[in-house]
């Protein structure tokens, strides 16, 4: 019976073209979804996912093509037309007031009154419903701002069935969430089609849509490349027709004899923004050509050691030395003209200024030194040549150089820090998730480039919740928990299996159970 009800079309897009000024977004793309499915849409950074469904869900106007509901032709000019026709969608960047909570965030649009006055009580016990029927358990009455990732991603999905989706469109869903968010996410997610919603799973990941689609449509250019059921293909098969050529899953690192101390921290320690200590008496060496990898479950002190790392953040106690010199109390500024460059994991708040336009954002912390200023007076032409030839060099997607770093998608974004940083050639690299929301193609790209840094004896410190990228690049693999560095790992050494096993805490978890227990 679930395969019949699976096999009924209930959504068409037909030859939905959209252009902007200077590019072809959507190029005539022919998509449909089935009752009850997952349908995952593959693509790089640029190839149009986001923009057709932004169409679907009124944000743009289509040039030309037809969307069909249950067979029915259908206009959709706004998110209204869209959400009254039963179409939610869940942005890659949440769409939440941070100040209010869990519940008036679900109910914001679609209040119900008695006598002219909210009725919350009424609200609340819909919400409960909703929430114990599809599995998304919150807290209604906690504020947004109190609320990590994987709960505001919760929100978004019950403010969609609040308001009578039954067609759900996820923006790259998991380009926020630890992997045991992602575990979590995709549970829901098969809940949600269990009992009859049909999803669009907008993503670049490969493992996600071998994990949990029926279907993937590949979209190369602007352009539908083949429509497949998914257990009919493979990872390769779906990298070479994202990117359009063979792409090299797996990483050889060559043999590299390690120099110097480049980077060498001793005891430190840092706080959180609530002044507890986020870091605690860690000692780490990293040497000219060495990539040394930071493994942990998130919110285990990366984001304080980055910070203090960078500048951005004071350290509590101990020291931070950059080749012999302390420069624990120097500011961000003078780390940068020293030789350390930093790809942050807060590409928005920390990466980039994201009202400038990509120029701007190029020269941002250089903008004051040749080639790109003579004294007070900017070097346009210099400036330009060299954001031109990083846009190229990085395959960052754009109708103009000109163009305001918002209006990118989040993955060019992160294209763009990438090639700023990677373009001062530093001595020593911090890079927190230096692919987060990046496609197979530029994942590839800048691996290639990180090893290129390791032959040049440069220092790496990387920073990643994406184990396999930790197990593939490192060197060595250290393990922090509770902003504790707990284990340490060679990487021929490694396995997955037991560097998440100190990931969740090891043995140092039972010694603290024993303490706890005498």
């Amino acid at each position: 019976m679930e395969n019949l009800i699976k096999q009924r079309e209930i959504l068409k897009l037909e030859n939905i073209t959209k252009a902007f000024p200077g590019v072809l977004a959507n190029d005539r793309i022919n998509i449909n979804l089935l009752e009850g499915e997952i349908h995952a849409i593959l693509g790089e950074n640029g190839a149009g996912k986001t923009t057709l469904m932004n169409i679907l869900y009124g944000l743009y106007n289509a040039d030309e093509g037809k969307i069909y509901l249950d067979g029915t032709p259908i206009e959709i000019h706004s998110p209204k037309d869209a959400i009254n026709k039963g179409i939610g969608m869940v942005h890659q960047h949440f769409m939440l007031i941070l100040q209010l909570t869990i519940m008036e965030n679900i109910i914001l649009g679609k209040e119900t009154a008695k006598g002219g006055i909210l009725d919350m009580n009424s609200a609340e016990k819909v919400v409960k419903q909703y929430s114990e029927k599809f599995g998304l358990h919150v807290n209604p009455k906690a504020k947004i701002m109190d609320t990590s990732v994987g709960i505001q991603q919760r929100v978004e999905i019950l403010k969609a069935l609040y308001h009578g989706a039954n067609i759900l469109v996820l923006d790259e869903p998991t380009s926020v969430l630890t992997p045991q968010e992602v575990v979590e996410l995709f549970k829901v997610i098969k809940s949600l089609t269990a009992k009859g919603m049909s999803v669009f799973f907008i993503t670049h990941k490969l493992e996600e849509v071998v994990a949990i689609s029926d279907r993937v449509t590949v979209v190369r250019d602007g352009r539908v490349v083949d429509t497949r059921k998914t257990k009919d293909t493979n990872k390769v098969e779906l990298a070479r027709m994202m990117v359009g050529r063979d792409v090299v899953l797996t990483v050889t690192k060559d043999k590299v004899e390690k120099g110097d101390v480049v980077l060498n921290i001793k005891n430190l320690e840092a706080l959180d923004y609530r002044n507890l200590r986020a870091i605690n008496g860690v000692n780490i060496q990293v040497r000219e050509g060495e990539i040394v990898g930071i493994a942990g479950v998130a919110g285990n002190g990366q984001a304080e050691l980055e910070e203090v790392l960078s500048g951005l953040r004071k350290a509590h106690k101990g020291n931070i030395y950059f080749k012999d010199k302390d420069i624990t109390h120097i500011s961000t500024r003078d780390r940068l003209r020293m030789g350390i460059s930093h790809i942050s994991q807060d590409r928005l708040g920390r990466g980039l200024i994201v009202d400038f336009n990509i120029t701007e954002n190029i020269i941002l912390g250089d903008h004051d030194r040749k080639p790109y200023a003579n004294g007070l007076i900017l070097n346009f032409t210099s400036i330009l040549n060299e954001t031109e030839k990083l846009i190229g060099e990085f395959d960052i997607r754009t109708p103009s150089p000109f163009l305001p770093v918002h209006s990118l998608s989040g993955g060019n974004q992160q294209k763009l820090i990438v090639a700023r940083e990677f373009n001062r050639e530093p001595d020593l690299l911090i890079a927190n998730q230096p692919t987060r929301g990046l496609d197979v193609g530029a994942i590839e790209f800048v691996h290639n480039q990180l090893l290129k840094f390791r032959r040049e004896k440069k220092a790496i410190l990387l920073i990643s919740l994406e184990l396999e990228e930790i197990m593939s690049l490192s060197d060595r693999i250290l393990v922090i928990y509770e902003g504790e560095i707990i284990k340490e790992f060679k990487s021929s050494e490694a396995t997955k299996e037991l560097v998440g096993y100190y990931m969740m805490g090891g043995e140092k978890k039972k010694i603290n159970h024993e303490e706890m227990r005498a």
